[in-house]
């Protein structure tokens, strides 16, 4: 790493950081452009990505680019250039696209989002001021948010069944090093019960056995997602358990979908609003991805040792 890792250091020392959007992408044969935030630190060169999925929450403007700013700018002052896509699933564009192939989740489409996004990197890094020459290419994540943490498992090498055909959909973008999926839904199957269950069949097919890329889950103690299954918290723990290695599990402990408020506080759905968590989670992801992309840096071990041990843990962490 570069100057990116001084800011990183002294987590929750104030970092300034740049924000543009929309940066807006032409692609064929989507029914809308692809409109993208880029978030940055104002220095340092050499700076690893992040690709942040949005997920399916109940505010519009949060299941956008202008949602996860949070957690977003919390990267970005860690050292990472954080690039939030619209997916078409978006609540902003619900309307306009309620009667087109896909609708409403869009659950393939999202995922070739983020690989348009990687074909037009050089076009991204142009395209926002002061950013140009800073990015290094070869250091590349992705996390995703509920719907989105379903997102970056595909692109990460997980495998989902196409609800109309039956035929297994392969989405892995081998671009991408590392993943984080925060609050991702779990195996499908008999356990999906709830009374949503029947409104994402794609959901119902994923096979976590082929997601390769090295991958740290964050699931919630607290997140019961009834509306989809009654297995309880343990559900956002699959993607670890159903993985091969390496994979590694960050239990927040009092967590509930939101995780303290990722995607924004004050909202109806932060249920357990904590900028603490907040700050506790971003400085243990963006910890994780540095030590994957560089692995003689200790800030996973420096991190967990702060976070996940003492009177007053954030969590708790496994890895196999």
């Amino acid at each position: 790493m570069t100057a990116s890792t001084d800011t990183a250091a002294t987590f929750g020392s104030p970092a300034p950081v740049l924000s543009y959007s929309p940066v807006v992408l032409s692609v064929p044969g989507r029914p809308v452009d692809l409109q993208v935030r880029v978030s940055a630190p104002a220095t340092g060169t050499g700076l690893p990505v992040i690709l942040l999925s949005h997920g399916h929450g109940g505010s519009n403007n949060l299941s956008s680019l202008n949602g996860y700013a949070p957690i977003a700018n919390l990267w970005a002052a860690a050292g990472f250039v954080v690039i939030q896509p619209t997916h078409l699933s978006s609540r902003t564009l619900s309307r306009q696209l309620a009667d087109t192939s896909g609708a409403p989740f869009f659950w393939r489409s999202r995922a070739e989002d983020m690989s348009h996004i990687l074909d037009r990197l050089d076009e991204i890094e142009k395209t926002v001021p002061q950013l140009a020459g800073r990015i290094d290419h070869d250091k590349i994540a992705v996390a995703g948010h509920s719907l989105g943490g379903h997102t970056a498992g595909l692109l990460l090498g997980a495998r989902s069944a196409d609800p109309d055909t039956g035929q297994e959909v392969n989405l892995t973008e081998p671009r991408i090093k590392a993943g984080v999926l925060l609050a991702a839904p779990g195996r499908g199957g008999a356990v999906l019960n709830g009374p949503m269950a029947e409104m994402a069949p794609f959901f119902h097919t994923t096979d976590f056995s082929t997601m390769a890329t090295p991958t740290l889950v964050v699931a919630g103690d607290q997140d019961d997602s009834k509306h989809f299954t009654d297995v309880g918290p343990d559900w956002h723990t699959d993607p670890y358990r159903l993985a091969p290695a390496p994979k590694t599990l960050l239990t927040l402990f009092g967590a509930e979908h939101l995780l303290g408020g990722i995607s924004g506080y004050d909202a109806n759905e932060t249920t357990d609003e904590s900028p603490e968590r907040v700050a506790a989670l971003a400085r243990l992801t963006s910890a994780y991805l540095r030590t994957q992309f560089q692995p003689d840096d200790h800030a996973w071990q420096a991190a967990c040792e702060a976070l996940t041990t003492g009177a007053a843990p954030a969590g708790r962490v496994e890895f196999k």
